[in-house]
């Protein structure tokens, strides 16, 4: 079995939740405030470990409360962070998120996310057969040494372009799976998409990042399911209904489960169906890093 390495994020997540987003210059009464683990590349790491696949998380933390406490969750979660580093100076990465009907607003505030360098991610050692993931919540020098390293050691590079930003084709080129929703894929292909688009729209957009490289292209689009480019050729999986609690982590949780089931050997379209039923339980729970689910829950909902 491979090995699931991430390069990225580690945030602390304070979510308040309240009836509706307020309006610019607007106060609103909230109902409540919550303190999760969060961050995109912990998220990513948390869910590929709960699924089983051996993983290990790159990156930094501050030396502070809130990196002593994220630190203790994700050990227990079984994630190694024998390449995260205290950084002094800094504080940790801290996300202001606020959830209403479902939906949510986040605010990033990096801390020492954005120190994370290349000598950082050349530490680990990966060999053929290892998933290697990232996202944009680093610094992109860190990310293309990161995939130049999985590349040459014959692993397979995962990359969730969010939050969105334009990036060169260098690192473009050093990606073998492109995960996207229809936000971030809009972004890239310089296009006004919505999740309620015809499918031809996202295979167009699709098709104009894959420039005939042998990338797959995977957009997540919610309820709807997953759209995958494969070789050129579309394909749909469907999604899950479930009563959605909180949308926060679900793109993680997608990217994570599919990287575990990648790094298991499962075929893709397999895996795919399997990182759909992860995100579906995802979204019944509040949190992002702790509302990742278990191997034995996506085998539940999957067979259930």
């Amino acid at each position: 079995m491979g090995r699931v390495f991430v390069a990225g994020s580690i945030n602390m997540d304070v979510v308040a939740t309240a009836v509706r987003h307020p309006r610019v210059g607007e106060t609103v009464a909230g109902d409540a405030v919550h303190y999760f683990p969060g961050g995109k590349g912990a998220n990513q790491a948390v869910a590929a470990a709960k699924l089983g696949a051996p993983t290990t998380l790159i990156g930094r933390l501050g030396a502070d409360a809130f990196g002593q406490q994220l630190k203790a969750f994700l050990t227990a979660q079984g994630v190694d962070l024998a390449f995260v580093a205290d950084t002094a100076g800094t504080h940790t990465g801290t996300a202001i998120i606020t959830v209403a009907d479902a939906d949510n607003t986040i605010v990033v505030v990096p801390g020492a996310n954005a120190l994370v360098t290349p000598e950082d991610v050349a530490v680990p050692e990966l060999a053929k057969g290892d998933i290697a993931v990232s996202q944009f919540e680093i610094p992109l020098p860190a990310i293309s040494a990161f995939f130049r390293r999985a590349r040459a050691a014959g692993a397979t590079t995962i990359l969730n372009p969010a939050p969105a930003m334009m990036f060169g084709a260098e690192l473009l080129d050093l990606v073998d799976v492109l995960v996207v929703n229809e936000t971030e894929l809009g972004f890239l292909a310089n296009t006004e998409l919505e999740a309620t688009d015809d499918p031809a729209r996202f295979i167009e957009a699709s098709q104009s990042l894959s420039a005939g490289a042998n990338r797959i292209i995977c957009v997540t689009l919610g309820k709807r399911g997953v759209l995958a480019l494969i070789d050129g050729e579309a394909s749909m999986i469907a999604g899950r209904a479930v009563e959605v609690v909180d949308t926060t982590g679900a793109g993680d949780c997608f990217v994570g489960a599919l990287a575990a089931r990648l790094a298991s050997g499962t075929p893709l379209r397999d895996a795919l169906g399997y990182a759909n039923a992860a995100a579906s339980i995802c979204v019944q729970r509040m949190g992002a890093a702790p509302s990742m689910p278990t191997a034995a829950e996506v085998v539940s909902a999957l067979h259930g």
